[in-house]
Parts: structure tokens; C-alpha cells; sequence
């Protein structure tokens, strides 16, 4: 039967004076891929525009701190290794010299030198894992094979020096657990001779890809203020335009005779902060993390690196806050001591939850998809997160 033959009636559809409509609520996470761990994102949403976002953490809470005050100062190291576990190195760096400053220990040079080697090659491992990572969340696959190529060839750096590919335990009060075999300085050298032109392949495939600058470009900005005030620290403040680095601005270790450059996000593609620019401040700092490296290597002196390792560790009672520039940004040991074997209480400043605590604030009028990017931008990592 044609429509012109029926009743009028069936085809009218009566329509309210005012249209209703609902938020919806979704759970991005726990187990999203792109939530880059155990993080539940609860999503308020108007069609594919979010409206709110809240964070919310817990699923992985490790008690660091309160592991920490129920083993020996010297035992709290490999739970420190299990915070960023990305980054141990680095990890295990801040918290040994606080205890250092506490108990005015005057570490061997040789032991210094590896320090700051270990902690770079760490550092351009967890940008690298940073920049696979991204190029997944985005829908780029090969780039991710490129970086996991080349980590590898740091891990087999770390497994000769220390023996393990993860979780160190290297980086000890005094020095460092063990010294750099023969050879190894030379394989360092060798390494960022490899490395160092690796990074323009990067860039080849992704930085510069247009998809991928149209997924990020103008996305999730975080303007300078507002990075400040949320207590941003690393290349999520560093992106933002703020030229700030613990190893300039407040140096620690022999960071003060070494040359590089702090990268800051120059809003190439259009705005400075947006989730472009801190992916970009990654890449820059591989270069100059790759120029640290090759200098302490070059300069590596001759002695005993465990030759200033105390049998004992006495910890004067006090209290002291020492803070490291991490892949992530400034990771702070809060450390007290009442004299004993034991801490009295080790508090973690996370970067990776600080730089968390933006999301809320970055998320509204973005749309879903764009949630992705803008995770994946901040480079959160759980373990530090639920330290």
C-alpha cells in the first residue's frame, strides 16, 4: 500500500515542546590499553564531547611508604626500583642521595660518573617506551617496533653492569653495587654513535606523520598557569613552555659539569602545551640526555666505584627532602629519621600523580578519542602513581 493511501494519523509524531536529553556516564578503564595501566577515568560525555573527567586510582596501591618503615634504610632501595618501574634507575638515585646528604657521605667519582650514565641511558628507555606507547594509542604500530628495537640494546647495557633488565637494585648508598666491566664504557660509546641518528628516524615515521600531528596538534593544551598550579613537573611542564629542570635549576649528582640544553614545547604545530609539544619535548630529550651520556663516559675516571659503600648505614635522626628530575619530572623522597635501623617515615612526591591531577581541568569540551592523546601525553605510570 503507497503512503499516500494511509491515514494521515500514522505518520504524525507528536514532539514535546522541550527536547530532554541526559549526560552519559562511561568507565575509560581500568583495563583500556590507553589508560597506560590500572587507571579507571570516569567519563561524563555529551554525545562524543566530555564534559567531565575524574580520575580514579587505586587498583595498584603498592604501600611503599609504608614498606619503608619496616625494613632497613638499605632494603627500602629495591621498593624503590617498583615505583616508576619504567624509570628505576632514576628512582633509586633520589632516594640515595638523600640519605647521602643526611649522613654528609662523600661518594667515590668513578661511582658518580656511573650514576648519572645509568640514570641517562634509563632516562632515553622510558622517553623510548614513552614514544611506542604514543604512536599505539594514536593507531600507529611500526614506530613501536623502532623503539623496542633500540631499548633493548639499553637493557643489555643494564643486564652486563647490574644483571638485571628491570628492576635494578644498582644505585646504592655510597656507589653502586657493582663496577662497569671491562669493555662496557666502550659499548655505551658504541651505543650512542647507533642511537643518536635513530632518533630522525622517529620523527621520519611519526613525529612529523600528518595523521598523527592531526591527532595531537591543538589537543589537550595545558597553558603555562595552569601547569604551574597543578604542580606539573617534567616534559608536562616542560611542554607548557616552562623552561624548568632540576638538573639546571637545583643540580644534585656532578649534573653541574656536564653541557645540555632544557627543551621546552615551542607550539610548532599551532599552541603551545598542547599534547604535541610534550610529546616532542620527549624526543628533543633523548638527544640531550644521548650528549650527558656520551660526556660522562667520555670522562669516566679510574677507582674503585664501591670503594665509599658503607657496611653500615647510619642515618643521623633528622629530616630531609631531596628531589630528582625522573623521565616523569620531580621525584621527591621526604625522608625523616629518629637514629634507628629502620626509617621513621619515607613520603614520595609522584610526579606521574601530580601531572595526573591536570586531567579534570584539560578534559572538558574535548571529545572522546581525544581522552587517548591526552593520557597518553602526561606518560603516567601506575606503579608511581599507587606508589
Amino acid at each position: 500500500m503507497k503512503k499516500d493511501n494511509l491515514p494521515a494519523a500514522q505518520f504524525e509524531v507528536e514532539v514535546p515542546d522541550t527536547l530532554k536529553t541526559e549526560e552519559m556516564t562511561l568507565n575509560m578503564g581500568p583495563q583500556h590499553p590507553s589508560t597506560h595501566g590500572v587507571l579507571r577515568v570516569v567519563l561524563k560525555t555529551d554525545g562524543e564531547i566530555i564534559k567531565s573527567a575524574e580520575p580514579v586510582i587505586g587498583y595498584l596501591h603498592r604501600c611503599f611508604e609504608k614498606h619503608a618503615e619496616n625494613v632497613t634504610w638499605h632494603q627500602v632501595i629495591p621498593f624503590t626500583d617498583r615505583l616508576d618501574y619504567i624509570a628505576s634507575m632514576n628512582n633509586n638515585l633520589g632516594y640515595v642521595i638523600g640519605l647521602e646528604r643526611m649522613m654528609n657521605l662523600q661518594v667515590n667519582e668513578r661511582a658518580e660518573y656511573l650514576r648519572v650514565i645509568v640514570s641517562e641511558l634509563n632516562r632515553i628507555a622510558s622517553h623510548l617506551i614513552a614514544l611506542g606507547t604514543y604512536g599505539l594509542d594514536i593507531g600507529a604500530f611500526t614506530p613501536f617496533l623502532y623503539v623496542f628495537r633500540d631499548r633493548e640494546r639499553i637493557l643489555d647495557l643494564f643486564e652486563e653492569i647490574c644483571g638485571a633488565r628491570l628492576l635494578y637494585n644498582y644505585i646504592w648508598v655510597g656507589g653502586v653495587a657493582y663496577d662497569a666491566p671491562q669493555g662496557w664504557r666502550d659499548k655505551v660509546l658504541q651505543f650512542i654513535d647507533y642511537f643518536v641518528p635513530k632518533i630522525k628516524e622517529y620523527n621520519d615515521i611519526l613525529t612529523y606523520n600528518k595523521i598523527f600531528i592531526d591527532r595531537t596538534a591543538k589537543v589537550g593544551v595545558i597553558p603555562a598557569d595552569v601547569a604551574i598550579n597543578y604542580g606539573l613537573s617534567g616534559p608536562s611542564l616542560r611542554g607548557s613552555g616552562v623552561e624548568f629542570d632540576l638538573r639546571k635549576d637545583d643540580p644534585y649528582s656532578i649534573y653541574d659539569r656536564f653541557d645540555f640544553n632544557v627543551c621546552t614545547g615551542k607550539g610548532q604545530m599551532g599552541t603551545v602545551g598542547d599534547t604535541w609539544d610534550r610529546y616532542w619535548v620527549r624526543v628533543a630529550e633523548m638527544y640531550e640526555s644521548a650528549k650527558i651520556v656520551r660526556q660522562a663516559a667520555e670522562q669516566l675516571p679510574e677507582g674503585d666505584a664501591k670503594e665509599t659503600v658503607p657496611r653500615n648505614i647510619k642515618v643521623p635522626a633528622g629530616e630531609y627532602y631531596m628531589r630528582t628530575e625522573t623521565p616523569r619530572g620531580e621525584l621527591g623522597y621526604y625522608i625523616i629519621s629518629d637514629g634507628g635501623k629502620t626509617p621513621n617515615r619515607v613520603k614520595v612526591r609522584s610526579p606521574a600523580y601530580c601531572n595526573l591531577s591536570v586531567l579534570p581541568a584539560i578534559a572538558p569540551g574535548v571529545m572522546v578519542a581525544d581522552m587517548v592523546a591526552i593520557i597518553g601525553s602526561l606518560d603516567i605510570v601506575l606503579g608511581e602513581v599507587d606508589r
